[in-house]
């Protein structure tokens, strides 16, 4: 395959690996292109990685074909190479941008030292890199503060709390996982992550890091109040990667614009995963990347019918650590509008928690945590959009097991 004709996927992370790898499985090999030191992984297992459940290795992906580490500086369109930090450049005749995203670093005092760097003791928390290094430097009592309550905070708390180090958590909103879970919900995740020894703060930020010889020491809330820390974990979201695209003058909004062929403004370049923006949607979530992968590799392949229409997808998430695990799934929109008929089951005994939103005959949004047997069936009918039977009470949606 000459370069004309090959397709160049720039992007070895969850959404690229699985597309290279479709491709050559549809016998359309592709060449993709990494920057990381580490073979594919999966990034979403990072946590477990932390926590000592798992091997770096385990979560490796399954090779693709073709793999080549390399640093892309620069798409040149017109003559559809791309430029790279080493080596000669890399022609392409169809190009997919699958360059994910990067965490959002805080603008707090002190967080950068003299040379742009983190101070030593202070981790981001979204590359195989960034998980080893806090494992190495993890020991059990050493103080750690996660700053973000989100899902990334959450996993990383519970996992360092695992190690056994002091841990506490830091969120600005007024509870964790705002965006997934209602408050009934995020009072249990609350409540399970103080019985494993996190420390959780709500309704706080931090606005200041403070350093000692280079390293960090503690960081500073606005009220004033000092938190000691050997160790500081960034979690505060993340942003797509789109500094390419920008600079090889493609569409780009929040992420790469693209149809639902996954193009971008150029018919030649295609975009998939976190940096990719689709119908004013960026997902930022495993599923919608593996079904983006998924269809533009049926599109490339051949299949002139493939087409992305959007992921209506679940967050899942389990808790370990001592004591029973915590499993939590969250879909749709969690807090019900005037006139949706809700309906909650809670057990606080055995921690249980379980709520759908219904609207026009429509199931629209759902909590549940704890017990996840009712997860399948609920996640059938909130993907398929359809109206509920009218025969079925609401209350049979929690209690009938539909399979997980």
């Amino acid at each position: 395959m000459t370069s004309e004709t090959r397709v160049v996927v720039i992007g070895a992370g969850l959404a690229g690996a699985r597309l290279a790898r479709r491709l050559g499985e549809l016998g359309t090999p592709a060449l993709l292109v990494g920057d990381e030191a580490h073979p594919p992984y999966n990034r979403v297992l990072l946590a477990e990685v932390l926590a000592g459940r798992y091997a770096p290795e385990v979560i490796a992906l399954p090779a693709p074909i073709g793999h080549v580490r390399a640093r892309v500086t620069g798409i040149d369109r017109a003559a559809r190479l791309l430029h790279r930090a080493d080596g000669p450049p890399i022609g392409y005749g169809t190009l997919v941008l699958a360059t994910g995203s990067n965490p959002v670093l805080p603008p707090l005092r002190g967080l950068f030292t003299p040379d742009h760097r983190l101070p030593e003791g202070v981790h981001a928390f979204r590359t195989m890199d960034d998980c080893l290094g806090l494992s190495a430097a993890v020991r059990p009592g050493v103080r750690a503060v996660v700053v973000g309550g989100g899902l990334l905070g959450v996993s990383a708390a519970r996992a360092l709390a695992a190690r056994g180090a002091q841990v506490v958590l830091a969120q600005q909103a007024e509870r964790l996982m705002e965006r997934q879970l209602d408050p009934p919900a995020s009072h249990l995740v609350l409540r399970h992550l103080r019985e494993l020894g996190v420390e959780v703060h709500t309704e706080c930020r931090v606005r200041d890091v403070r350093t000692a010889g280079g390293a960090v020491r503690s960081v500073e809330l606005a009220d004033g109040y000092a938190l000691d820390a050997d160790l500081v974990v960034l979690a505060c979201g993340v942003r797509p990667r789109t500094g390419l695209a920008e600079q090889a003058g493609l569409a780009v909004h929040k992420g790469v614009l693209v149809d639902d062929e996954l193009r971008t403004s150029d018919p030649r370049v295609h975009a998939v995963g976190d940096c990719a923006q689709h119908d004013g949607t960026l997902y930022g979530l495993a599923a919608p990347a593996l079904e983006q992968a998924d269809a533009l590799a049926r599109l490339l392949s051949g299949d002139a019918d493939a087409r992305y229409t959007g992921t209506r997808s679940l967050t899942r998430l389990t808790l370990t650590g001592p004591g029973s695990p915590l499993d939590l799934a969250a879909f749709g929109e969690p807090e019900g509008r005037p006139g949706d008929d809700v309906v909650q089951l809670t057990d606080a005994t055995r921690g249980t928690y379980r709520k759908v939103v219904v609207r026009d005959d429509r199931l629209v949004g759902g909590v549940l945590v704890g017990e996840l047997g009712t997860v399948g069936a609920l996640a059938r009918a909130w993907e398929g959009a359809e109206p509920l039977p009218a025969d079925g009470p609401l209350l049979h949606l929690l209690t009938h097991d539909g399979g997980s």
